[in-house]
């Protein structure tokens, strides 16, 4: 058996390789670079550089490999970016899936699952989202994880063995191996710690929020625990066991701001008083999500503590700075 994962150079993409290597299950990665790293890419891994707009070259790979499933990983990933190039999002995260999911057709590859997002929800009206809540997405990006979740719906009008999950997740933080970090510029955690190693001091926008110190409340999630349900997932589909439409990964409870920033002073070792800068707008006080679902289904759990999230995150940030 082996899994066909496309943005399997990126920060998350990568965990989610290794981790089928570390289930005893083959991998192709599959990555144009633009993002990810072949640094990243793990030994014993099948590495193919190219893009997922190129149906020919997705083609390709499935003639020349036996690839029993998919999981799908590349796009565009920067939600306060897409509404500055919309168009660029589309392209890569609809176009790149119909190519995707074309070439899945022809070559009769019927198991896939959808690295999708919590911006799907928008700014949902309660403390803790579950699947049934209303897609309400408020960028570009969310819009396009809207429409990837559609068009893996849509496959099952045209394969009746089609098998597939769509899986949902919130803030994504730590590293399960020293070499791989989080680039992002637009990250929470890469912006702390770039201000830190800066000499600059970090900021918390807004702490006069209805929560219990002020600050917003989000749900952050290791990479390493979503790596291994993307694994779960793909093997249950490969047993033959269909799974819901969707699921949503998070803790439930979630951490404030002000804990993050806590627990960075903590394990970094250096002290600081955040600057409290206004709010942004939008954004919602409290946004947690109910794991139930995928706890019962796909094996999901919180294995790691907040401590280790930003332990991990720092240490292999430090590696590279």
């Amino acid at each position: 058996m082996t899994w066909l994962v496309t943005g399997g150079a990126g920060y998350i993409g990568s965990h989610v390789a290794r981790a089928f290597l570390d289930s005893g299950i083959d991998v192709v990665v599959y990555d144009d670079l633009s993002t990810g790293s072949l640094d990243f890419v793990p030994d014993g891994a099948i590495f193919i550089e190219g893009s997922i707009l190129d149906e020919d070259a997705l083609s390709h790979v499935f003639e020349r490999n036996m690839i029993s499933g998919v999981v799908s990983v590349a796009g565009y990933k920067y939600a306060g970016e897409s509404v500055k190039r919309p168009f660029h999002t589309y392209t890569q995260n609809v176009s790149g899936l119909v190519s995707l999911l074309s070439a899945m057709h022809q070559a009769g590859v019927h198991n896939y699952v959808f690295s999708s997002s919590a911006s799907v929800y928008g700014t949902p009206d309660v403390d803790v989202v579950t699947e049934s809540c209303e897609l309400a997405p408020e960028s570009p990006y969310g819009q396009t994880k809207v429409i990837g979740e559609w068009l893996a719906q849509n496959m099952c009008a045209i394969d009746s063995d089609w098998k597939f999950t769509n899986l949902r997740y919130f803030n994504v933080v730590g590293s399960g191996y020293p070499e791989i970090y989080d680039r992002s510029p637009h990250n929470l955690f890469p912006i702390v710690f770039d201000r830190l190693l800066d000499g600059q001091v970090p900021q918390i926008n807004g702490n006069d929020y209805p929560t219990p110190d002020g600050t917003c409340i989000r749900d952050y999630i290791h990479v390493a625990d979503l790596a291994i349900a993307h694994v779960a997932a793909a093997q249950v589909l490969e047993q033959g066991v269909k799974l819901l439409p969707a699921y949503n990964l998070g803790s439930g409870r979630g951490s404030s701001v002000a804990e993050i920033m806590a627990e960075i002073a903590e394990v970094t070792g250096i002290a600081f008083d955040p600057i409290i800068a206004p709010r942004r707008p939008g954004d919602p006080a409290r946004i947690v999500a109910d794991g139930t679902a995928a706890s019962r289904d796909i094996d999901w759990k919180m294995r790691h503590s907040l401590a280790d999230m930003v332990r991990s995150a720092w240490e292999s940030r430090r590696l590279h700075s």
